[in-house]
């Protein structure tokens, strides 16, 4: 299940790099406000979390309610949200692509 959520969060990752950068603002502050901002503005809390290959932290964000958020923390400290959505759903039981040949 660990390898399926980062194989999701870095495939989610790629994709939006390729987006231009006229069509995506992303929002960036410290940390520990944007974290406070997702857990008691939108009850979204952290379900996975990875490394990123500059040394950044992807983390994911995800409610009951089905509101997620993809935040990466910078080697520098700056955190930036990437992507956010809603209708969120873990599935339980997937197989990580390693595991689907």
């Amino acid at each position: 299940m660990k390898r399926f959520m980062f194989s999701l969060i870095g495939a989610s990752f790629v994709a939006l790099m390729a987006t231009p950068a006229s069509s995506a603002e992303n929002v960036c502050g410290k940390r520990d406000e944007i974290v406070s901002r997702l857990e008691n503005g939108y009850q979204e809390f952290n379900s996975a979390l990875g490394m990123s290959t500059n040394g950044g932290l992807v983390e994911l964000y995800t409610s009951d309610q089905g509101t997620w958020t993809l935040m990466l923390t910078q080697p520098d400290g700056v955190s930036c949200l990437i992507a956010a959505g809603e209708n969120w759903e873990t599935i339980n039981g997937a197989k990580s692509a390693s595991q689907s040949y």
